[in-house]
């Protein structure tokens, strides 16, 4: 078992899944979990370097085959566990990002956005989908999970879409698109990059109190165990966060060849350092919870945890304190104990969610569990 803050206890929601990775709770409290990993590699594409890290990557247990499924789990009882569970949706590519739009549900695939109906209380869905937009994928698609958020006024999606390298080294042809959080409209799929330079952007999340769209992102490997910062930050439109070019701002990464200062110039420094290699992917607005009073303004962040960094960080998932629509101190670690004394990992942490009581969920990837973090009882 985790171990939740002080003042919260954590039980589990739903064990034995098949690589949790991300979550939606819909308005009738049902749970979305996208079970789901990295389609399959082709053969020819890894290398030496690629098999490698390939093998570092099973290790850290994530090498299992993608389930391609979307599952619904339902609390019927209201008892804080899972006691009714359904595919909702299978034969997807590597689905990630969930979100609904009346009786649209959209599912952010590896390679495309899909659109398909449903109907509240729905448990499964056997309608084709359609797609709204393709993604940017093909032979090696790097960073594969593509996450959507739906605008505030309901007509469009913001969709993440991470770098297909570490910092460019197959050129930036094969970047098109990428390392981008994309703007699409719902009708008719147009779409454009809303900001850039974002190596892999994954959580999303609307800050209440200013109304801007915030991500979580991973930043560059290879310059060592204390860089590169990974980051929580608002994201305006048009801006360039530096990928690859530059880190943190304008921080210029030597190792990328041509150098381009005129982008480096414009380079816009995140809002919130989150540690080397901790690797953030799940973000959700405290906004609602019924978790003690500390939470109650700020950001929940699932760290996944490095995989090439001693001592290990991440494997955690914490919360940022806000003010003010802005960061406000330090992070407050919720829910910990994913990691032995010795390091071995016992789960990964990946998507957060709010469910309809206001206590936290947590997806952990490598554990087969969703956590269920809420606000302790008194003792009487």
């Amino acid at each position: 078992m985790p171990k939740a803050a002080p003042g919260m206890a954590v039980n589990a929601f739903a064990r034995d899944l098949d690589h949790p990775r991300w979550l939606h709770v819909l308005p009738n409290g049902d749970v979305l979990v996208a079970e789901t990993n990295a389609p399959p590699k082709r053969e020819g594409t890894k290398g030496i370097k690629g098999w490698l890290t390939g093998l570092v990557m099973k290790w850290a247990g994530a090498g299992v085959p993608s389930a391609n499924r979307i599952t619904l789990l339902r609390d019927t009882d209201a008892d804080g566990v899972a006691d009714q569970r359904s595919v909702l949706l299978d034969g997807l590519n590597s689905p990630f990002g969930m979100a609904l739009v009346g009786h649209d549900l959209f599912i952010a695939n590896t390679d495309a956005v899909l659109r398909f109906p449903y109907a509240a209380g729905d448990t499964r869905i056997t309608a084709a989908g359609t797609q709204v937009v393709a993604l940017p994928a093909g032979l090696i698609n790097h960073h594969w999970t593509k996450n959507i958020i739906v605008s505030p006024d309901q007509n469009k999606l913001f969709v993440t879409v991470g770098s297909n390298s570490n910092v460019a080294e197959r050129g930036m042809a094969v970047e098109a698109g990428r390392a981008a959080i994309w703007q699409v409209d719902l009708q008719s799929g147009a779409h454009r990059v809303f900001a850039s330079g974002l190596r892999n952007p994954n959580g999303l999340a609307w800050e209440p109190h200013s109304g801007a769209l915030w991500t979580v992102v991973n930043e560059r490997d290879e310059l060592g165990s204390d860089l590169v910062p990974d980051y929580l930050t608002s994201v305006r439109d048009g801006a360039f966060y530096g990928w690859p070019y530059s880190y943190f701002g304008q921080h210029v990464d030597p190792r990328v060849s041509p150098p381009q200062p005129a982008l480096v110039a414009r380079a816009i420094a995140p809002d919130y350092a989150l540690g080397a290699h901790t690797a953030p992917l799940g973000l959700v607005s405290s906004a609602g919870t019924t978790l003690p009073l500390a939470f109650a303004n700020g950001m929940f962040i699932g760290q996944h945890g490095s995989w090439n960094r001693r001592p290990r960080s991440g494997y955690k998932v914490i919360f940022v304190p806000f003010k003010d629509g802005q960061p406000n101190g330090l992070p407050v670690d919720v829910l910990t104990g994913f990691l032995s004394d010795k390091g071995d990992a016992f789960g990964r942490p990946v998507g957060v969610a709010l469910d309809r009581q206001g206590a936290l969920l947590v997806a952990d990837d490598v554990g087969n569990v969703i956590w269920r973090v809420a606000a302790q009882a008194l003792k009487k």
